[in-house]
């Protein structure tokens, strides 16, 4: 019995560990002739953070902002990025807000 409450511990405490994890930006550098600017573009995703240790889509928002921003203008990328950050508190959850704005571009097929 002490042996399987030994796994229960660990496969719990690795759960933990797996929801801390995020997905990162997409960045990279691209040259001027590599791309058409298509137009300015922002959005913003929201993730809450229940009880202080719960994240309720918390980890992806920089992601899904990013990608939420390109799509609007049908491009491929984002260039000139900037990223603003406001949170709200309310008694059982506290939320965060990312909206991130810059040039949406389309890459050209260089050879």
């Amino acid at each position: 019995m002490k042996y399987v409450s030994k796994v229960v511990a660990v496969a719990l405490f690795g759960l933990v560990l797996a929801g801390c994890t995020g997905t990162p930006m997409n960045t990279q550098h691209y040259e001027s002739s590599q791309y058409t600017v298509l137009g300015h573009s922002e959005a913003s995703a929201t993730g809450l953070l229940l009880f202080g240790v719960i994240p309720i889509q918390q980890n992806n928002r920089f992601v899904r902002a990013q990608n939420a921003a390109i799509k609007a203008k049908g491009g491929d990328a984002l260039i000139n990025t900037q990223v603003q950050e406001n949170w709200f508190w309310a008694w059982v959850l506290s939320g965060y807000t990312t909206k991130i704005s810059g040039d949406v571009v389309k890459l050209k097929n260089v050879q």
